[in-house]
């Protein structure tokens, strides 16, 4: 499972291309919205507000492509648009390899098997780079966020970062390199999926009070602590808002912290890939 880099200075000199843009365009993709944002990269600010459509009907590529090609001609009619030449970043549900989409959350299942790069990037006539989007909110936080060290860079050591929210997503990080498409919110709870018992909505869909979801987030935290022994642990998500009522009723020997870029996350980071990746390699 290849290592990707958060640190434009660990790249190869292939990415000069895409480095020389300090603004870049972030699009988050969800089941039911699509989060957008010029993104600056000097201190992963968005130079636009954060701003959202709603996901079409189905989310097929067609239709979601569609939708990018309304936004993006919005964000560069505005001031602060990024270099038309800058490559663009979409987050998708979806594990991602080597810009092939291998599963789908909520979109269409014809993007299964699609290299959504090259459809990306051939419908909308500029370089287009996807990551999955836990990943991308991973991104963000270790270069931007509560991942950060002290010195700016992204704290060293293994760091485990989980959004709860409809599901669980996972992103892990290895002296600041992304581990990609871990699917952490798929392990076993209970005889069931973890992200049954431990997700944002089941908490709400069981009516467990703060106290009791801590409970059951803990039994599972836990046993992710034992699996990969993490020398940070951030959450994020929506219900990371609310991080006084369940955080301190866990008890990990990890520092566990919430998230800073909340909603934006995936946006700054998608948009931060896209600003250290290589040019697509069609």
């Amino acid at each position: 499972m290849p290592l990707l880099s958060t640190d434009e200075t660990t790249t190869s000199s292939s990415t000069t291309w895409s480095t020389l843009h300090r603004h870049h365009i972030g699009v988050d993709i969800g089941g039911t919205a699509i989060k957008y944002a010029v993104i600056d990269m000097a201190d992963g600010r968005p130079t636009t507000p954060v701003q959202q459509l709603p996901t079409p009907l189905g989310a097929s590529p067609e239709d979601v492509a569609e939708v990018l090609g309304v936004l993006l001609e919005r964000l560069q009619s505005r001031p602060h648009a990024p270099d038309p030449a800058a490559s663009v970043g979409v987050t998708l549900p979806a594990i991602v390899r080597r810009g092939v989409a291998r599963s789908a959350a909520n979109i269409d299942s014809a993007w299964i098997g699609l290299d959504a790069e090259q459809f990306l990037t051939d419908r909308l006539g500029r370089t287009v780079h996807v990551l999955n989007d836990a990943d991308a909110a991973g991104l963000a936080e270790v270069r931007y966020g509560a991942g950060r060290g002290t010195d700016g860079r992204p704290t060293p050591g293994t760091v485990l970062i989980l959004t709860l929210g409809t599901g669980i997503g996972s992103a892990l990080f290895v002296n600041g390199q992304l581990v990609p498409n871990l699917e952490l919110g798929h392990l076993e709870l209970d005889g069931t999926k973890a992200e049954t018992r431990a997700s944002a909505v089941a908490r709400e869909r069981e009516v467990l009070d703060w106290p009791e979801y801590a409970r059951r987030l803990q039994r599972y935290l836990s046993h992710l602590e034992f699996l990969f022994s993490p020398d940070l642990l951030i959450v994020g998500g929506g219900i990371s808002a609310r991080h006084e009522d369940f955080l301190p009723h866990l008890h990990l020997e990890t520092p566990i912290v919430p998230a800073q870029l909340r909603n934006a996350a995936g946006i700054i980071g998608v948009a931060r890939h896209a600003y250290i990746a290589a040019p697509s390699r069609h």
